[in-house]
């Protein structure tokens, strides 16, 4: 894809809307630093459930060896053995949470990590696996619930388990909604570019990036499906901002409209998508069948791989 179709596509995917699911594991939640400004979750077992759930979890580290070698060495497959996986960070570097339910054989991915350099450590009467450094480390507060991160975030989650969730009540009834709502979810309560800093941009996307800097907040999700739909909405600094970033997408849109010979997965792409700014938030939508929407993540792809997903 040329740099509007990946734009737009990396808006659409990071996005949604649907029924009510079960909302994320209060188990994760609890674990939370109470100042977390960023979350993201996926329902692993919810997103299973349809063809094309399978087949996303499915190209996840497809040709990873390292994760072909955690497999291997310890029986234990990410893609297949987590429930629900939920991240969270206050925005410090080199810092943050990975938190999820699953099934985890803790003996035999110990015993695998201290035999490739790691150590082990007692906190609070859990073991945390930590690197060879001691910066980072794992660890099983309870054989459904694994906890990975920096040392001090980590200890700090074990900490929070036996104790009331200290996560801001706002914060938590919009996880909730979120992850009620969504396969896959996040919240981003401060501004997007504060995170990550981005090389500078030119022409289009430059004019982009700095309306884009104007975010203050943004939240959305994605739901798998027969159609899948996804949306973003986000906080702009004030009402000018917010039309002048809506505008900017637009253009995006009606550029890749306009390269549909050219580009035909950007048309396809822009053809289920919506924009609208009203006062300073924005709010992008999408939806799209199933089958288009693998297509575009997969170029190239042909109808026989289509039925293969639906054999799953």
């Amino acid at each position: 894809m040329d740099m509007t179709a990946r734009i737009l596509t990396a808006m659409a995917l990071a996005a949604g809307f649907c029924p009510t699911l079960p909302a994320v594991d209060p188990r994760l939640l609890n674990l939370v630093m109470p100042d977390a400004v960023v979350l993201a979750g996926v329902n692993v077992t919810q997103a299973e459930a349809t063809p094309f759930g399978q087949w996303v979890l499915g190209q996840l580290g497809t040709n990873d060896p390292k994760m072909q070698q955690l497999a291997t060495l310890t029986g234990f497959d990410p893609r297949k053995d987590v429930n629900e996986l939920l991240v969270a960070s206050n925005g410090a570097a080199k810092t943050g949470l990975a938190l999820a339910t699953g099934t985890f054989d803790v003996a035999a991915i110990t015993a695998a990590a201290t035999a490739h350099g790691g150590v082990t450590e007692t906190y609070s009467g859990v073991t945390i696996l930590e690197d060879p450094k001691q910066t980072h480390g794992i660890a099983f507060p309870s054989g459904a619930v694994v906890v990975a991160g920096d040392l001090a975030d980590v200890k700090a989650a074990i900490d929070r388990q036996s104790a009331a969730s200290t996560l801001p009540a706002a914060l938590a009834v919009q996880a909730n909604q979120l992850s009620g709502a969504n396969d896959a979810w996040f919240i981003c309560n401060v501004a997007p570019a504060s995170l990550h800093p981005a090389a500078p941009a030119a022409g289009t996307a430059a004019g982009l990036e700095n309306a884009v800097k104007s975010i203050q907040s943004a939240s959305g999700g994605v739901k798998f499906g027969t159609v899948v739909t996804a949306g973003v909405t986000a906080q702009a600094d004030n009402a000018q901002d917010a039309s002048t970033l809506a505008s900017l997408l637009q253009l995006l849109v009606n550029m890749a409209q306009m390269q549909s010979g050219a580009n035909p997965a950007a048309a396809t792409l822009v053809s289920g998508l919506t924009i609208k700014a009203t006062g300073s938030t924005i709010v992008l939508t999408l939806s799209l069948p199933e089958d288009q929407f693998q297509q575009l993540l997969t170029p190239g792809a042909n109808g026989s791989k289509h039925r293969t997903m639906h054999k799953m």
